[in-house]
């Protein structure tokens, strides 16, 4: 007979994500040991591969969330609006969810290579999908693009995907205004370039 799921099992496994993500931003993946990961919960090694089979199954788990995150913005701003005020909207919700997840952020960017392979292979179908709705409003914008299209998409990207390095919240720039930042810098090019 199964053992019986504890009720608060889902809390547990959010909070060993929840430290996984902090530890694995500021130690990396590879420098941060499952016995770090248990002394950061304060529970045992063992407990933590309770919840998780592997350590690879942590990271995995930090970058999904992180995406289904990012993933859900995407969709959801692409419901309304014209191609300009959905890159609007993109930018500044993805510079929300940054605001509040930088850890979970930097872990994405730096530590996909310690994935193993089919794990790896869901992120990037996932980062592709987000690369795919900016893609398709840079299009609107700018039909004649042409071989530029993926290059001024990831342009964007460029913008604003490394602001967990610099950005504070409650700085002297809100995530609001650098997301219209980095929207105006972005449409007054793409209106303005010569092709």
């Amino acid at each position: 007979m199964a053992r019986p799921q504890s009720p608060d099992y889902d809390k547990r496994r959010d909070a060993i994500v929840a430290a996984a993500t902090h530890l694995y931003a500021r130690q990396g993946f590879q420098g941060a040991s499952v016995a770090d990961l248990a002394k950061a919960c304060a529970t045992s090694k063992s407990l933590i591969y309770h919840y998780f089979p592997s350590k690879e199954d942590i990271l995995y788990e930090v970058m999904a969330a992180h995406l289904e995150a990012l993933v859900d913005a995407a969709d959801d701003v692409m419901r309304t609006g014209d191609a300009r005020e959905r890159l609007h909207a993109l930018a500044l919700a993805f510079m929300r969810l940054y605001e509040d997840a930088q850890d979970s952020h930097k872990v994405l960017l730096n530590e996909l290579d310690n994935l193993p392979p089919g794990r790896r292979a869901e992120v990037v179908r996932k980062q592709r999908r987000i690369i795919a709705v900016v893609e398709s409003l840079v299009r609107e914008i700018r039909a004649d693009a042409g071989p530029a299209m993926l290059p001024l998409t990831m342009l964007f990207f460029g913008m604003i995907n490394w602001t967990h390095t610099w950005f504070r919240p409650g700085g002297a720039v809100s995530a609001e205004e650098l997301a219209d930042l980095a929207v105006d810098m972005m449409l007054n090019g793409l209106e303005t370039m010569k092709l």
